[in-house]
């Protein structure tokens, strides 16, 4: 059960209701309570004239009964009912439980369950008419009273009482008493409209400001129409939009003169745009020329140095083939050959950092067959994915930067599709637009994909771009989670020639 249902009330609503709730408790405790003692005040006064009655009936039809009179006690009881309309019936019986008198009311509509029962007692009384010393009494009082015994019961009276009459008296009484507390709770809940109104207003009009300023509005005068919290609200929102004001036009001010400066700073950089594709174009030419004389070192000084070290430690293993065998010899000869292991693994090493340094195939094999190696070298090694290439052009005549530079690029992409994108297919295409003068690379993967809006770039799109804007180009990146992506790169060969 939600009891957190008064979260979506307005104020006034929620004043109203905590205002309310405990008058309307009270009077239904008032309501509730009135109703029960009434019928509860009614049925003891109905018990106790009930019994009044019926043992007042009883002590004076006693010579009725006995002597068999019952006209006399009929009207006497007639006229009690006739009288009193909470009485619905007098009966007299007899002690054999027969009935003698049975007087019902006309006017009673109805009658209690139950009946209220008094005996009536045959009684003896004893008269002294001598005195002490045995003379007797002429005249004179007695002090004491005659001794009366009581004898067998010659009857009974039975008074069964109507609650009718009298319900009505206190119905009329309880509607008075409801119209009462009504007319309390409708002046209470006129009250706590007035204090919920008198609450609300103010609290509107905070809201209708705060809405201006929040639009825009910072001229805005609320005035203080009443006291406590509600009215320091409305005397913090105009010294708030006062100061909102103020902030706004020193903000205006700051973000002109900034405005000024990025203009400034964008001009200049505008101006230092061409001078930086120059040097990053430079910076790049440098690197791979340092990559070719890194790599023509390995090849030509230390894959050397490895042939001879390994051809030596052939030499070794041979020498200890010639020579008494023993325990030291064996172990010479293990040592050899781990030494011949070693060098090939350094030989093959140093070739594969060769190729990444500076691939032979390009100065070979040009720019087409480069990436077509490169994308074979990748279908063969990993299984998982599979490589196609598509290409359009004759590549022959690019230049070296370019075409170092396109390679760099269509590298850098499938490794990235081997390291993130955990694809099954990729393609990369080439074309080269004798049109536009313009060479066209376009990678594409089926793979995990990511949010361009919101994925941050890592270092291997960061070389991609400045690549591509060194040669003066355009890099573009399609992409959505699980859907792949597809980048697009336009390279001028105009830019190099």
């Amino acid at each position: 059960m939600n009891l957190r249902f008064w979260q979506s009330w307005s104020i006034g609503t929620r004043m109203a209701f905590i205002t309310m709730l405990p008058v309307v408790f009270l009077f239904s405790s008032f309501v509730g309570y009135s109703w029960y003692s009434h019928r509860a005040q009614v049925a003891l006064e109905l018990e106790e004239r009930g019994r009044i009655l019926a043992k007042a009936l009883a002590e004076t039809s006693e010579y009725n009964v006995i002597s068999g009179n019952l006209s006399d006690l009929r009207l006497t009881i007639n006229g009690l009912v006739q009288s009193d309309k909470s009485i619905h019936r007098i009966e007299v019986v007899d002690a054999n439980q027969k009935g003698a008198i049975s007087v019902v009311s006309q006017g009673s509509a109805i009658g209690e369950d139950r009946f209220y029962e008094a005996p009536i007692k045959k009684q003896m009384i004893w008269i002294n008419l001598f005195s002490d010393n045995g003379v007797p009494h002429v005249s004179g009082s007695s002090d004491t009273k005659p001794t009366t015994v009581p004898t067998e019961v010659v009857g009974y009276v039975r008074v069964t009482m109507s609650p009718t009459n009298m319900l009505h008296k206190q119905a009329r009484r309880f509607q008075v008493e409801l119209a009462m507390a009504a007319l309390a709770l409708v002046v209470s809940g006129a009250l706590a409209y007035v204090l919920a109104r008198s609450l609300t207003i103010p609290l509107k009009s905070s809201i209708g400001a705060l809405r201006e300023i929040r639009g825009g509005n910072y001229q805005v005068a609320l005035p203080v129409t009443t006291g406590g919290e509600v009215g320091e609200l409305q005397e913090s929102i105009t010294e708030m939009s006062v100061a909102l004001g103020r902030s706004r036009q020193d903000l205006e001010n700051k973000v002109a003169e900034r405005t000024k400066d990025l203009v400034e700073s964008r001009n200049e950089a505008l101006k230092a745009d061409a001078d930086k594709r120059k040097l990053i174009q430079k910076v790049n030419s440098i690197v791979e020329d340092e990559r070719k004389s890194i790599a023509i070192e390995i090849h030509d000084e230390l894959n050397a140095s490895l042939i001879a070290a390994r051809l030596e430690s052939q030499s070794i293993l041979h020498l200890a083939g010639k020579v008494e065998q023993g325990p030291m010899i064996d172990e010479i000869k293990q040592k050899s050959q781990a030494i011949t292991k070693l060098t090939l693994d350094l030989y093959a090493s140093g070739r594969r950092l060769v190729r990444r340094l500076r691939p032979e195939v390009l100065d070979m094999l040009g720019l087409h067959g480069a990436v077509e190696e490169m994308i074979r070298h990748y279908d063969t090694s990993h299984p998982e994915c599979h490589f196609q290439f598509h290409s359009d052009g004759d590549f022959s005549g690019l230049e070296s930067e370019l075409a170092i530079s396109a390679y760099r690029i269509v590298q850098e992409a499938l490794s990235n599709v081997l390291k993130h994108a955990g694809a099954t297919h990729a393609q990369v295409a080439m074309t080269l637009s004798e049109q536009d003068d313009t060479l066209h690379i376009e990678i594409a993967d089926d793979g995990a994909g990511f949010s361009t809006a919101s994925a941050s770039s890592g270092i291997g799109i960061i070389g991609m771009r400045e690549r591509v804007y060194a040669l003066g180009g355009t890099i573009d990146f399609s992409s959505e989670p699980d859907k792949g992506t597809v980048i697009g790169i336009a390279l001028p060969i105009a830019q190099i020639a």
